[in-house]
């Protein structure tokens, strides 16, 4: 028993590693400890703050009230994802460690990539300010970053806590220019991100075997204060030949439950460049 537990531990966090090495959207996650659970198991409760503003002094009265009203909105979990795989024993012994490969590559290949593209594309949606455009000349991929840049900073966002998503090809051709400009509109931000264009889609539909995308995006920036990225429910579960009732085999199974959104008042904090239809 002992070395079963201390296996399964291993795998645990051999598979957390994965998660944080190769997820994009990582840099996203915040401080979720005002996050409550909800009434139902799919739900959690976002705390919401509003208050006053100024109003003007009065010699003989003084301070004018003000009103502030903290209160928790019910968001619903967006997805509830999972998969389980079997190994045979015998294939985990004559292959020198199957298993162990099959769950890692599981995570990277499949859960991240689909988590990455899942939230990208909710963030799209919800963007304050959508483009679309054809963007063919460094140049022009230039000029729709910093108007971005700037559309953000107008909005009164912090660009020290906004993160470029940006596709390969985009990034090059911006760097590839050289210049005092491509170089300033690179600046200032919490962090570039090159992202695959397998996990660029604006509307990314969730199936039976992994997700599907369209509608490509170029490029999105994106206020760390102004997403809603929150795990609910995470477990990779390692089941040993000894445990397992059905086969002599091992068995691993994941799953994921969370939220991908952007807060009401803060979706001016997100910009979002979609190519344009052919």
């Amino acid at each position: 028993m002992p070395n079963t537990i201390t296996l399964r531990k291993n795998y645990s966090e051999a598979l957390d590693e994965v998660y944080k090495l190769a997820s994009l959207t990582a840099v996203l996650d915040g401080d979720n400890t005002l996050v409550r659970a909800g009434a139902n198991a799919n739900e959690i409760l976002v705390p919401k703050m509003s208050m006053s503003g100024l109003a003007d002094y009065d010699r003989n009265a003084g301070f004018t009230s003000g009103n502030v009203t903290f209160e928790y909105e019910t968001k619903k979990c967006e997805y509830d994802r999972g998969r389980m795989f079997t190994v045979d024993a015998e294939d985990e012994e004559e292959s020198l460690g199957a298993f162990s490969k099959l769950s890692a590559e599981f995570v990277r290949t499949k859960v991240v990539p689909e988590l990455d593209a899942y939230r990208i594309g909710a963030y799209a949606n919800a963007a304050g300010t959508a483009v679309t455009g054809t963007l063919t000349t460094g140049k022009a991929a230039l000029d729709a970053v910093s108007t971005a840049k700037r559309k953000i900073i107008d909005s009164e966002a912090n660009i020290a806590t906004c993160y470029l998503f940006i596709t390969a090809d985009l990034r090059g051709m911006i760097d590839d220019l050289d210049t005092t400009a491509s170089r300033r509109a690179m600046e200032d931000w919490a962090g570039i991100v090159t992202v695959p264009t397998a996990r660029m889609f604006k509307t990314v539909k969730l199936g039976a075997d992994g997700f599907t995308g369209t509608q490509a995006i170029n490029f999105l920036a994106a206020d760390k204060a102004a997403v809603m990225q929150f795990q609910k429910h995470t477990v990779s579960k390692i089941v040993t030949p000894d445990n397992n009732p059905d086969a002599d085999a091992w068995k691993f199974g994941y799953r994921t439950v969370g939220i991908a959104e952007v807060y009401d008042n803060k979706k001016l904090g997100i910009y979002a460049h979609t190519v344009a239809a052919a």
